[in-house]
């Protein structure tokens, strides 16, 4: 491709409008001994043959996970102000569905577009920074990130199938761009033989992925474990809600975040990025899940009585990192009793993953509420054979 390049394009000394890094990206190196080239060879070539059957199982957890979240995200108003959107602004083409919606079909690059829109739900807040400001956290438009980099790389995978050339030295030109080039320093690709070839290592190897039980900010889970612990003390390990009345004061000591201390939200999308609302939804029922954030549970009485009765703290040693933040609470009952509860790694986090029978739980939550029961359950038979199918129309031709 650099051979390409250089015959259409006028010497360096000539060029105009270049970006620096652009002209500099010119006189590399021949593409074999390149990071673009040896990273874009090992993606195209890795068959499931050539990972373990650890990485194998782990990635399988993933994909259950992420139709389940995207099937529960086809329900929301977002989405659907989406597929309304692609629906009526662009001409129809029958070729792609649409989580959830049997008979609506739309082109390849909008169906990836709205899909995207409904994953959004699994992913963090690193989303939103992928394509607007910080001010777009919580919001509407946070999903629209998702939906537009699902898009936008299905339309480079379809122009690249055309010919469309583009930079061979898209991960060489800047330095440390997405970690490549340290990373490259110590690490060149070997060809793919077998799981355990010495050649390569998969992160998955070594560290396991962390999955949300509940669809909110990644952050809320530390309050909501902490919380569920000390709504046990008060009322038992069975069924039973927290009355206000017995409350006194609420301090929750988390890492200091501006745009996730929401003391009153008032829509949804702010209840899924407050400590406050998810530490006292946990505490008044025990447990936080999808119906916590209805317009009903959050006009409950209840609810807001003990938002009210919430103080913050940010101790020093508790950084905004989820790898070494907790989340504390502690609650002054109308007696005078203290009550505490802290979390240092939620059910679910990397380092305390989910079970199976927890994560198809989840997923069968989440895909209930859009699919039959027979169907949730032949999805969750369908990723487990991945590895086995020849392609993906079986595991398609389950999503409404």
């Amino acid at each position: 491709m650099i051979s390409t390049l250089q015959k259409t394009i006028k010497p360096v000394s000539a060029v105009r409008g270049l970006h620096k890094s652009a002209v500099e990206a010119l006189k590399g190196p021949a593409p074999e001994n390149t990071v673009t080239a040896s990273y874009g060879k090992f993606i195209s070539e890795v068959k499931p043959q050539h990972l373990s059957s650890v990485v194998l199982h782990r990635s399988k957890r993933m994909v259950l996970d992420s139709i389940g979240v995207g099937l529960i995200g086809s329900t929301t108003g977002v989405f659907e102000l989406a597929l309304q959107h692609c629906k009526h602004t662009y001409a129809p083409d029958d070729i792609s569905s649409v989580y959830g919606r049997m008979g609506t079909r739309l082109s390849p690059t909008l169906a990836a577009f709205v899909n995207g829109v409904a994953c959004s739900h699994a992913l963090a807040i690193a989303a939103s920074l992928s394509g607007a400001p910080m001010a777009n956290a919580a919001t509407q438009s946070k999903p629209l990130h998702i939906g537009n980099a699902s898009r936008f790389g299905l339309e480079a995978a379809l122009l690249a199938s055309r010919g469309l050339e583009a930079s061979p030295l898209v991960l060489d030109a800047v330095a440390g761009v997405a970690g490549f080039n340290a990373f490259y320093e110590d690490y060149v690709p070997q060809p793919l033989e077998s799981p355990n070839d010495g050649g390569h290592m998969f992160l998955l190897e070594e560290q396991d992925m962390g999955f949300k039980r509940f669809p909110a900010h990644l952050g809320m889970h530390w309050v909501a474990d902490a919380a569920a612990s000390v709504h046990k003390l008060l009322v038992g390990f069975g069924p039973g809600t927290v009355s206000p009345a017995k409350v006194q004061k609420i301090i929750l000591r988390v890492p200091k975040s501006k745009y996730i201390d929401r003391p009153f939200p008032d829509s949804e999308h702010e209840a899924r990025h407050s400590f406050q609302f998810n530490a006292c939804s946990a505490l008044l029922d025990g447990e936080v899940t999808v119906q916590s954030f209805s317009p009903v549970a959050m006009r409950r009485p209840d609810l807001l009585a003990l938002l009210s009765r919430v103080h913050m703290e940010y101790p020093q040693d508790n950084p905004a990192n989820f790898n070494s933040m907790y989340g504390e609470i502690q609650v002054t009952l109308v007696g005078g009793d203290i009550l505490k509860g802290r979390c240092d790694t939620f059910y679910g986090h990397w380092r305390n993953p989910l079970t199976n029978e927890s994560l198809r739980k989840k997923f069968r939550n989440n895909a209930g509420a859009v699919l039959l029961p027979e169907k949730v359950e032949r999805l969750i038979d369908v990723v487990e054979e991945l590895d086995r199918l020849e392609d993906c129309r079986t595991l398609l031709s389950q999503l409404y």
